[in-house]
């Protein structure tokens, strides 16, 4: 996924200025794919350059409001059906627990507790946002409660197995 992506998603379901998008995208997909304010405004910039977007409002202050033109959408739905997703392989963390011999076994264990900790920080918050998802009943709190459960379950997963794990080292 791409920021790019990110945004004609947001876009297509309305008009948005930068702020609207940067707090829909606080409260939904920063956790799949976080970005920070300045990411967003220079990628609408790229948007509009590229006639992906177009300025349909301007309001006080340089205030500008976007929206998805039929290019914008026509990508969007290219990639959302015809572009195989990047399945990551790597973790980092996941390599470290593959050398975990090489420390004390107390650290070892203390480094599974510290991810398990992580993890239910994460699954606490994705858990704070479940009721503003599912209160709404537009397009992205409907798929967003199908994106946020599959958040929900692989936290509660690997909390599980970071637990499990510590308590496999003798």
């Amino acid at each position: 996924m791409s920021l790019r992506h990110a945004v004609l998603g947001l876009l297509s379901e309305g008009p948005a200025s930068g702020y609207d998008l940067m707090k829909v995208f606080d409260v939904s997909l920063a956790n799949v794919w976080p970005a920070t304010q300045s990411q967003l405004y220079a990628e609408l910039g790229k948007l509009a350059d590229a006639g992906l977007v177009s300025v349909s409002a301007e309001g006080p202050r340089g205030r500008k409001e976007y929206a998805i033109t039929d290019a914008g959408l026509a990508e969007l739905r290219h990639w959302i059906t015809e572009v195989e997703p990047v399945r990551a392989a790597r973790s980092d963390m996941l390599l470290r627990v593959f050398f975990l011999a090489q420390v004390d076994p107390q650290q070892a264990k203390e480094y599974l507790r510290q991810q398990a900790e992580i993890t239910a920080k994460r699954l606490e918050h994705i858990e704070s946002i479940q009721g503003f998802v599912e209160s709404g009943t537009d397009n992205l709190s409907v798929y967003g409660r199908i994106a946020l459960e599959y958040g929900l379950r692989m936290a509660t997963t690997q909390r599980q197995w970071a637990e499990w794990a510590e308590e496999q080292i003798r």
